[in-house]
C-alpha cells in the first residue's frame, strides 16, 4: 500500500533557522526520524527516491522495545490495533521435530518488559508512522529525487542534498535513512557492505492455503543445519508470515529480486515432513541475499548523520532491524531536546549524543545477530549443543537474557551528557 504525504513547504528564501531538516528516505526509519523531529518543532523534507511514499516486505517482529519506541513517537495505538499478539516464542529443530524451546509471550512478559511481543506486516509499521507524519502537517514528502551527494556550508548552517536530476534540496540538517544502500554512508563513510552467503526468501500465505497443523499463535523458528524457517500470523490470522533461509551454494550480491521455486526446494531436502510443508506453500516469493556491514565509531559528518540500516545495516536474526531504526529516531529525537536550550542550530551537539547513545547497542545486535545466525543454522555435534543448552530452561532466564534488549525505554535512551 502507498500513501502520500502533503504539507505547506518552507517559504522560498527562509533563513537557515526555519528550513527544514531533510531526511534521505522514506522508509520505517525516515518515518519514525520525521516524526520525532515535528515533536521538536521542526519542518521536514522528506526525499524519497521510489515514485511513491509506501513500504514493501512481509512480516516483521515487534519486541517491547518497539512499542516503547512507539509510544514515544505518538503512534502506540495505531500499531498497537495492527499487531497480532503472540502467545509464545517457540524454537523447534528442523531435523527431528523436537521443541528446542519456549519463550511465553503473555502476563508475566509484558509485566516484565511493559510492553507486549507481537508480529506485523511491515507495511503496517510504515502505515502507522506515515499517518502520524500526515496529521502533523509539518512534512513535506518529494517522491522520486535520489540524493546522490550531500553538500554542507558551515558558514550559513545550510546542507543541500543534489539529486539525479541536478535539483538541490536545501535544509538545515540532514538525516541519512536511505537505508542498506545508503549513498549518504557511501559518501561519507565508503566502506564496503559484507555479504553473507546467506539467501532469505519470503512470502505471505493466505489462512485457507497455510497448513491447520502449524496455524500457532506463535512466533515459530525451525532451525536446521545451514537453514531455518519462521512462520507466524499476520492482520487478525487472515495471513501467515513465511520466511526461509539458506546458505546458497554460488556466489552472492546483496539484493533483492523475484525467487525460483525450484531453488528454494532444493536447498531443504534434509528436513522433517512438518517444517517441509512451508517451503511448498507460496506462490511466489521475493528472493534478498543478505548483507550488513562492520560497526563503526562514527556516523556523524558536521550537520548530516545516519539513522537506521544506513548507520547500523544487519542480518535478519535478532529480528530488530525496523525497532532499530524507531528507537534511532527516538533517541534522536531526545538529543534534540537535549539540547534546546543551544538554539536551533545546534545540531553537532546533538548529534554526537545521539551518536554517542546508540553506537554500543547498535553494533551489539549486529554482532550478536550474526551469531544468531551461526547457532540457528548449526550442525553436528555444535547442533547437539544448542539444543540441550536451551532446552527446558525456564521463561524467567530466558526473560533475564532478552532484558538488554527488550528493556529498552526513552527514559534510559541517553547516554550520559
Amino acid at each position: 500500500m502507498t500513501l502520500s504525504v502533503t504539507a505547506t513547504p518552507a517559504p522560498a528564501g527562509a533563513a537557515s533557522t526555519t528550513l527544514p531538516v531533510l531526511i534521505a528516505g522514506g522508509g520505517i526509519g525516515g518515518m519514525a526520524a520525521a516524526l520525532a523531529l515535528v515533536q521538536r518543532g521542526f519542518a521536514v523534507t522528506l526525499l524519497e527516491q521510489s515514485p511513491e511514499i509506501g513500504e514493501i516486505g512481509a512480516g516483521i517482529q515487534l519486541g517491547p522495545n518497539a512499542f516503547s519506541a512507539f509510544d514515544a513517537l505518538g503512534v502506540g495505538e495505531r500499531a498497537r490495533g495492527r499487531a497480532v499478539y503472540t502467545d509464545e516464542m517457540v524454537m523447534h529443530d528442523a531435523l527431528d521435530e523436537s521443541c528446542v524451546g519456549r519463550i511465553p509471550t503473555g502476563e508475566a512478559f509484558r509485566a516484565r518488559f511493559g510492553n507486549p511481543y507481537a508480529v506485523i506486516h511491515r507495511v503496517d509499521v510504515h502505515r502507522s508512522l506515515l499517518e502520524g507524519v500526515q496529521d502533523s502537517g509539518r512534512v513535506e514528502g518529494r517522491t522520486s529525487p535520489r540524493v546522490v551527494r550531500v553538500e554542507q556550508d558551515a558558514a550559513a548552517g545550510r546542507v543541500t542534498a543534489l539529486d539525479q536530476h541536478g535539483r538541490t534540496h536545501t535544509g538545515q540538517a540532514l538525516i541519512g535513512a536511505d537505508g542498506v544502500k545508503s549513498v549518504v554512508r557511501e559518501q561519507y563513510v565508503g566502506d564496503p557492505a559484507r555479504v553473507t552467503g546467506h539467501v532469505v526468501y519470503r512470502a505471505v500465505v493466505d489462512r485457507k492455503d497455510f497448513p491447520a497443523e502449524l496455524q500457532w499463535n506463535a512466533a515459530s523458528i525451525w532451525v536446521g543445519p545451514n537453514c531455518h524457517l519462521v512462520h507466524y500470523p499476520l492482520r487478525g490470522g487472515e495471513q501467515y508470515n513465511v520466511v526461509v533461509t539458506f546458505h546458497s551454494r554460488n556466489a552472492e550480491q546483496w539484493g533483492v529480486r523475484e525467487g525460483s521455486r525450484e531453488e528454494v526446494q532444493s536447498y531443504f531436502q534434509d528436513i522433517s515432513p512438518k517444517p517441509r510443508l512451508l517451503i511448498d506453500l507460496p506462490r511466489s516469493w521475493k528472493r534478498w541475499a543478505t548483507a550488513d556491514r562492520d560497526p563503526i565509531p562514527n556516523w556523524t559528518f558536521g550537520r548530516a548523520t545516519l539513522l537506521g540500516d544506513a548507520a547500523h545495516p544487519t542480518t535478519q536474526y535478532m529480528a530488530q532491524g525496523a525497532c532499530m531504526a524507531m528507537e534511532d529516531a527516538v533517541t534522536l529525537g531526545e538529543a534534540l531536546r537535549v539540547h534546546a536550550h543551544l538554539g536551533p542550530g545546534a545540531w553537532e551537539p546533538a548529534f554526537a549524543l545521539y551518536q554517542r547513545s546508540r553506537i554500543a547497542r547498535t553494533a551489539r545486535i549486529v554482532l550478536s545477530s550474526r551469531e544468531m545466525g551461526r547457532i540457528y543454522h548449526a550442525s553436528g555435534v555444535e547442533r547437539l549443543v544448542r539444543n540441550d543448552l536451551w532446552r527446558g530452561r525456564s521463561p524467567e532466564r530466558f526473560y533475564d537474557a532478552l532484558e538488554w534488549l527488550y528493556g529498552w525505554k526513552v527514559s534510559n535512551c541517553l547516554a550520559a551528557h
